[in-house]
């Protein structure tokens, strides 16, 4: 077991949510230009950066 607490674990967890948020809205901006596969790779790049940025604003508040 890792020796997080439950708080910990719930904060990072939250961070998890970017990533799935970032390809759905990438997806609805794909459905709005008609370019589906760019508007998901864009949007998991977003993803990818909201979690980063989280991630880090977290590490700062410890």
């Amino acid at each position: 077991m890792s020796p997080q607490s439950e708080e910990e674990k719930r904060q990072w967890g939250v961070t998890g949510v970017a990533i799935p948020a970032g390809i759905l809205i990438g997806l609805g901006i794909g459905f709005l230009m008609d370019d589906i596969v760019p508007g998901i790779l864009i949007g998991l790049g977003v993803g990818f950066l909201f979690m980063m940025i989280g991630m880090i604003i977290l590490q700062f508040k410890k």
